[in-house]
């Protein structure tokens, strides 16, 4: 089943963003409050893919080496961190003229959904990053944080940043990333 949900992320994921984009009413304020945070977290995707490369993007958990440089020092899944910000900015940004209810039904559905989808995932790659890469996998799991961000970079940093993986990892992202403020400037011309 984690194998199922992890190779249908992307569809799961999109669920909650079609849920926002379709029963959302966006504020000028939610607007100017939410989008930066959907912008950090693409930020720290960026960073993350810059070190991770293009096998993130796969159907099946791949890993041609443990990364445990850049953002992975930090925390051991800048990927889904960086989601949960962008997911946590749109939801907010595209519910502000929303009943109180409505809203905090939007947002905690749409985050829900996200963290029922990685907690199934995470323990996945977790299982084949450690049948793939034994004691060291370990060492960096006692390490460095599943979730929570340290403040300093821990362990051993392995892997570098190269920019241009960017640009062909990130493309579905940047895709469904400009549909969404597409459609957030729509609803909010419409308001």
């Amino acid at each position: 089943m984690r194998a199922f949900i992890f190779g249908q992320r992307g569809t799961l994921l999109a669920v909650p963003a079609i849920v926002l984009a379709a029963g959302g009413k966006p504020s000028a304020f939610s607007i100017a409050a939410g989008l930066p945070l959907a912008f950090a977290g693409e930020v720290i995707r960026m960073w993350a893919v810059g070190y991770s490369g293009v096998t993130t993007r796969g159907d099946r958990v791949v890993a041609p080496a443990l990364v445990t440089g850049g953002p992975y020092a930090y925390v051991r899944n800048p990927l889904y961190v960086g989601n949960v910000l962008t997911g946590a900015g749109f939801a907010f940004a595209f519910t502000g003229k929303n009943s109180p209810a409505v809203r905090a039904a939007l947002i905690a559905g749409a985050l829900a959904t996200m963290l029922a989808i990685y907690a199934a995932i995470v323990p996945h790659e977790e299982a084949y990053l450690r049948a793939t890469f034994g004691e060291e996998f370990d060492q960096y799991v006692a390490a460095v944080p599943r979730i929570v961000p340290l403040v300093e970079p821990a362990g051993t940093q392995r892997g570098s940043y190269d920019p241009d993986v960017i640009p062909q990892a990130e493309s579905r992202t940047f895709l469904t990333f400009g549909a969404m403020l597409t459609v957030l400037a729509l609803k909010a011309l419409r308001a």
